[in-house]
Order: structure tokens, then sequence, then C-alpha cells
């Protein structure tokens, strides 16, 4: 089903390059509110910190895309050193296009990281790629339209355990 998740973890830092190596994985598309940081936040915690330069010393290709501005998006991406696509219309797929483009890599090589089943899980499977879902980092969230969507996920991660997954710690 293209909104039940495929993989859930706690949080980013439980995504290991072990893990990813074993799925083939070699390139993440990071969703920022809410998975790398508190929604609306600029700061980025020293675990998450520690998380980015683990994965890139293990190679992992890295971008950022977010539905949010270049206003919010690109301060925080350039801050640690991130390329980045802002606006990028999820659930459509076509920042995961753009993203894809720009990392040089095939579909069944990258996966998307993000906290929101009808955004980031959502443009996932309509773009055929993985989605390795987050619960969300805060129960913070700003925007409306995401606090009434948040009420309709658990049925989704219900399925997802009703399935046999499992949560990553």
């Amino acid at each position: 089903m293209i909104l039940t998740p495929e993989y859930l973890f706690k949080r980013v830092e439980a995504i290991r390059p072990e893990f990813l190596a074993a799925q083939g994985i070699t390139a993440l598309v990071l969703d920022v509110d809410n998975t790398l940081t508190g929604d609306g936040s600029q700061q980025l915690d020293d675990s998450v910190r520690q998380w980015l330069d683990d994965m890139r010393a293990a190679g992992v290709s890295l971008t950022i895309v977010s539905n949010n501005s270049a206003g919010r998006v690109r301060p925080f991406a350039e801050r640690i050193g991130l390329a980045w696509v802002s606006l990028a219309c999820k659930p459509l797929p076509i920042g995961l296009a753009v993203a894809r483009r720009r990392l040089g890599v095939r579909k069944d090589q990258m996966a998307m990281v993000g906290d929101q089943i009808y955004t980031d899980r959502m443009a996932a499977g309509l773009y055929g790629i993985r989605c390795l879902f987050l619960l969300p980092r805060t129960p913070y969230e700003k925007a409306l339209s995401v606090r009434i969507k948040r009420k309709f996920e658990p049925r989704w991660i219900e399925e997802y355990y009703r399935r046999g997954g499992k949560l990553y710690e």
C-alpha cells in the first residue's frame, strides 16, 4: 500500500549505514522539519550532526527535499553542507526526481527519509522508491494542515505493525 510505511525508525539517528548497505541504498533524500530538526527550527542536535558525519563517512550521498520555501531550507542546508530542493510539491514526486538526477543514482539506490505519511511516504511510493519513515522528532507542529493530517496517520502505522513491521531504534 502506498501509505503504509515500509520501515519505521524512532529517529533519523536509528538509520545505520549497515542497514542501508544491506538494502543497496547509497543515497538518502531528507526532509527537514521533524526529521532532521524540530518543526521550524534552524538548530541541529549534536546527535543528528554526528549521524550526518557517519553517513558521509560511509559514502552515503545526502540531499534535502522539502516542501518549504528556499528562505527556510537554504540557510539550514548550507549550514550543514547539504544540497537542497525547496518547494518540492510532495506528495508529487517532482522534488524527488530533481534530487535523483542531481545525485546521479538509480531509483533502487535511493530512499526518502521523512516523518509524514501524506507527503514523504506518499511521494516515495508514487516515485517508486523506498521510504524510511520516522516518528516525528517533536510533538509540535506549526501548520494546521500538518496537525490535521497527523490525525489520520495512526491507521497506516497500525497497518505497518499488523503486517509484522518493527520499530528500529
